[in-house]
């Protein structure tokens, strides 16, 4: 893995992928196909890994960095929200006191279902 970071241009990982979906509900999206990804403040996989949710396997498609000014209502809906808004107010939930800065920089970690 550090050689495709290497050739990529990606920073070391900050977590595990363990870590990257871990709210019921986001759980709960991703199983059902409503979740198709996920942002982090910290790179959490690369592409390749495989990703393991009540014995479901879901392999990272793309992990790319994306401004939160940048998100659309598509990037939205594949976070399992209608609309940037309520994605924003979801993640302001979470992290009381929190800024949205539209120059604030996360990290986009796409996934689909591994078919058996």
């Amino acid at each position: 893995m550090t050689e495709q970071n290497q050739t990529n241009g990606l920073p070391p990982k900050t977590c595990s992928i363990e870590r990257l979906v871990t709210v019921k509900e986001d759980v709960e999206k991703v199983l059902s196909g409503e979740k198709t990804a996920t942002r982090r403040n910290g790179r959490y996989a690369d592409a390749g890994e495989i990703m393991t949710l009540e014995g479901r396997q879901f392999v990272v498609d793309n992990v790319y960095s994306q401004s939160l000014g940048e998100l659309t209502d598509a990037d939205a809906r594949r976070e399992g929200f209608e609309t940037v808004e309520d994605y924003k107010q979801s993640i302001l939930s979470m992290h009381p006191g929190m800024p949205w800065l539209p120059q604030m920089r996360v990290w986009v970690h796409e996934f689909s279902p591994v078919e058996a």
